[in-house]
């Protein structure tokens, strides 16, 4: 039976960059796989006609609103405007500013885009940033104790964005590829600091993704029959395995798990390991 989707707007408002918004948005959604968002996100929305030409937008193509806009006017025009509508608006933030409130015993200061003021952690991000690129795919090997995690793999585990992600969050990351018969860098052997964790996955989700890799491969860039061989990839994860029980390194599978999944478990190993 053929499975069809609904489909409804999906209206996001920002005092800010959305990035907010967006994750929260997706989150809920998701959660109704037979009903698809059609996103229209709106950042950057501080004054009262930015507000009133995304209002008439939205007025256009009628659906869930969702908002963070901290100044209590243009969030008060929003309300009222969506009731006139007869659609569904909700202020993401206020519940967990109340909560915070509540909490703390005082009020918040209310300032858009607070979350990206340029301190400390936004310039230790960068630098995680700058670490990871530099040291994508085994790139860089005497820095490797400078390293806050370490990713190793077979082809296509998802180091290099999972690697990404974590250096999002202030975490220094490296990632090198694990090829049979390729011995790893001494550095690495020999580093301290960091946390080395493996990726692994099924050899089923590893064919699947290398042959979409290859289907967008030019022909003479393509890396012979064995990289989408089933029985070759069984064997690279059995070596990969084995190197890393052999380290004492701890596995995360990443078959079933979103780029997100994976940086949180290997954040919750950092803490246990120290």
């Amino acid at each position: 039976m053929e499975n069809h989707k609904n489909y409804f707007h999906l209206h996001l408002i920002s005092d800010s960059t959305g990035e907010t918004l967006i994750a929260a948005g997706r989150a809920a959604a998701a959660q109704f796989q037979s009903s698809h968002a059609l996103e229209h996100v709106y950042p950057l929305i501080r004054n009262r006609k930015q507000l009133m030409q995304v209002m008439a937008a939205i007025d256009g193509a009628p659906g869930i609103v969702l908002y963070t806009i901290v100044d209590r006017e243009l969030a008060d025009i929003i309300d009222a405007t969506c009731k006139e509508m007869g659609l569904p608006c909700v202020s993401v933030l206020d519940p967990i500013i109340e909560l915070f409130q509540s909490y703390l015993g005082t009020t918040s200061r209310r300032r858009s885009g607070a979350q990206h003021v340029m301190d400390a952690d936004y310039f230790a991000r960068i630098d995680a940033l700058n670490f990871t690129m530099d040291h994508d795919d085994g790139q860089m090997p005497a820095d490797f104790n400078d390293a806050d995690v370490v990713l190793v793999g077979i082809s296509r585990t998802s180091k290099t964005p999972t690697s990404i992600y974590l250096a999002n969050r202030g975490i220094k990351t490296a990632n090198i590829p694990i090829v049979p018969g390729v011995p790893l860098p001494d550095r690495l052997m020999e580093a301290t600091k960091p946390l080395v964790v493996g990726l692994i996955a099924t050899v089923d989700r590893i064919s699947q993704v290398r042959e979409n890799r290859v289907l967008g491969t030019p022909s003479h860039n393509f890396r012979g029959e064995e990289y989408v061989d089933r029985a070759s990839i069984a064997e690279e994860l059995k070596y990969a395995r084995s190197l890393c029980t052999r380290n004492n390194w701890p596995m995360i599978d990443v078959t079933r798990r979103s780029i997100e999944e994976t940086a949180a478990a290997i954040v919750a190993l950092r803490p246990r390991l120290r």
